[in-house]
């Protein structure tokens, strides 16, 4: 068995070190630390009594360790514990809240030098002083130490947190309130528990380098899209929820009909090949994200980035296909503009007039699409669709129909009830709601997956069975496509779509299980700040929303979860127009500080100016 290093600080009269040290096993040494010194516990026969005890099993006990520098008091051989604990810590007296949250902010940093990468920090704290929404009750947030928002300086979160009890170590004795030797009030007290954070750093896009014919290209992705191009989450090796989910979902329907899948493509596409989009809808294409392909004469031939060899096969095939180009004076390939595809619908020409598809079989193109979209819970700008395929005999149209959906919603309906608690009285439907043409419908579930309080109502995909530029004499299709990164937030009741596309390691182990069971996360109640930002409009260029979302998502790494329109104000003597909004910033996986917010706001206002609006 691995051995185990245990930090006790801010101890007072030994008692909780004492305790603890009957309960560890040998593998685990302990060390007890307090601030005063040998002399100021002289007097104090429970601290003597408690020593000799420590003493005797061989516990280091470290006196005058200010908490708020622990490197200074351990060489850097001697550091690296896997646990540090801290109870009921306090400035002393009277010390307000914001003298208490100062030292927990010096302790959270002073932990990262002498915390193992993957150890713990146990901090107690008394009923309401944490400020999270785990206390009963919640105190107002600027009433309480704000436990977790100081814990973000030092670059940790909240990974659990549960009931204090005194009774679970026998003996021990929190004296110390105000400085007196006398008992914190632990009724209702809470141990919250912090782990490091992956850094939260300024994310810079990934540079692609890829090949039309005989010459290599570079694009920088999209900086609203940082950190979601070629993820490889659909992969044979990955096990994402989101592979898991669409596995799930196609084994079912393999049941029912002959399958056929498709290799999907990587996800660029000249501008011709909207056709089928836009006479479906003819808006997709303000939401398309576009990239710009330079000429790159570097000799390495390395793909940065980590492209796939369907994204090299794709690109390869670009360069017999016609799009537009702008003039530049190194030659025609010089400066070529493509997009990323914001649908799946984008390749059902090119399936259905294949000479080998067949009416009857169920094909299947799964892979990831983007499109730009407003900051909303459920709305994100990259997410992975399946799309199933029948095509079928005009006169078999209502029977082949009906048969799809049915098996649909019976496989979904499944799939969303496997996580909700024994002995729920809720449950979870799947409805197809058919829109204003009388031919199409969404696919809409309400869930309970968020909890019982928390009833979700969603739409996760689409039934097509009309696209004007799909004519064909003899069959009907039907075009069935699926939002998996919404399903698989529904199934296993993961709150936050941003978390589908963490870095950090802790999300898969969720998933490890071949039983589908409820996320756990490992960021609880991360703090929220919040900005109000005003501009003046420019009458004559307009103003694009979706645009001032995009820039927020990508200026702040998509930590900005929601913008609220506040206010709209008229000079009354210039009548220029002026908007008011308000952005709240969270995130879902890492450490944020109030600092980093303000510098994201900062360099907001600043990219802004671009759509043609002056800061206030």
């Amino acid at each position: 068995m691995a051995s185990r290093r245990l930090l006790l600080v801010g101890e007072g009269n030994f008692s909780f070190a004492a305790a603890v040290s009957e309960t560890l096993d040998p593998s685990t040494s302990l060390t007890a630390t307090c601030l005063q010194s040998p002399a100021d516990l002289a007097g104090d026969p429970m601290a003597r009594e408690n020593l000799q005890r420590l003493r005797e099993r061989g516990t280091r006990i470290h006196f005058g360790v200010d908490c708020t520098r622990l490197a200074d008091a351990f060489e850097q051989h001697d550091r690296e514990f896997d646990r540090i604990c801290f109870n009921f810590p306090h400035c002393g007296r009277k010390a307000g809240v914001a003298r208490n949250r100062e030292l927990l902010a010096k302790f959270f940093r002073s932990c990262a030098d002498v915390l193992a990468e993957e150890g713990e920090i146990h901090v107690a704290l008394c009923r309401g002083q944490g400020g999270t929404p785990a206390d009963n009750p919640t105190r107002e947030w600027h009433n309480s130490w704000q436990v977790v928002a100081m814990a973000a300086l030092g670059g940790f979160i909240l990974s659990d947190v549960h009931p204090f009890s005194c009774e679970a170590v026998p003996g021990y004795k929190c004296t110390g309130y105000r400085s007196q030797d006398k008992s914190f009030h632990v009724e209702g007290a809470l141990n919250h528990i912090f782990t490091r954070s992956l850094p939260f750093k300024g994310s810079q896009p990934r540079i692609f380098r890829v090949k039309l014919g005989d010459q290599w290209f570079s694009f920088p992705e999209p900086e609203a899209l940082v950190g979601k191009l070629n993820r490889g989450f659909l992969e044979a090796s990955s096990c994402h929820p989101i592979k898991t989910i669409n596995e799930k979902l196609i084994s079912e329907l393999g049941k029912a009909f002959p399958l056929k899948r498709l290799k999907c493509s990587f996800p660029l596409l000249p501008p011709g090949e909207a056709s089928v989009l836009t006479s479906w809808n003819c808006d997709i294409l303000s939401t398309v994200f576009w990239i710009h392909l330079l000429e790159d004469n570097s000799n390495s031939e390395s793909l940065t980035g980590g492209t796939t060899e369907d994204m090299e096969d794709f690109l390869a095939s670009l360069s017999e296909l016609s799009f537009p180009k702008e003039e530049a004076p190194e030659g025609i390939y010089a400066q070529a503009k493509i997009w990323l595809r914001p649908s799946l619908l984008v390749h059902v020409q090119a399936v259905i007039q294949a000479p080998d598809f067949l009416p009857g079989s169920l094909y299947i193109l799964s892979g990831p699409v983007f499109q730009k979209c407003h900051i909303l819970p459920f709305t994100m700008p990259a997410f992975h669709e399946t799309l199933f395929i029948l095509g079928f005999n005009k006169n078999l149209k209502d029977d082949c129909l009906q048969s799809l959906l049915s098996h649909l919603k019976g496989i979904l309906d499944s799939l969303l009830t496997q996580t909700l608690l024994e002995g729920s009285k809720l449950s979870n439907s799947v409805e197809f709601v058919l829109q204003p043409n009388g031919k199409d419908y969404m696919i809409n579930v309400k869930s309970h997956n968020f909890g019982p309080d928390c009833a979700k109502d969603l739409s996760i995909g689409s039934v097509t069975t009309s696209i004007p530029s799909i004519i064909h004499e003899e069959r009907c299709f039907v075009f069935v496509s699926v939002n998996l990164d919404l399903l698989a937030m529904l199934v296993w009741g993961i709150s936050d779509w941003r978390m589908l596309w963490t870095f950090d390691k802790r999300f898969l182990k969720n998933f490890v299980s071949e039983k589908i069971e409820p996320f756990k996360s490992y960021s609880l109640y991360p703090p929220r700040y919040v900005h109000d930002i005003s501009f003046w409009l420019d009458e004559k260029k307009g103003f694009d929303e979706l645009e001032f979302h995009t820039v927020a998502r990508a200026v702040s790494q998509d930590t900005v979860i929601s913008i609220q329109f506040l206010s709209r104000f008229q000079h009354p003597k210039t009548k220029q127009v002026s908007l008011c909004y308000r952005m709240t910033y969270q995130t879902c996986d890492k450490a944020l500080t109030q600092q980093q917010v303000a510098s994201m706001q900062s360099q907001f206002r600043k990219e802004i100016q671009r759509l043609h609006v002056t800061p206030r």
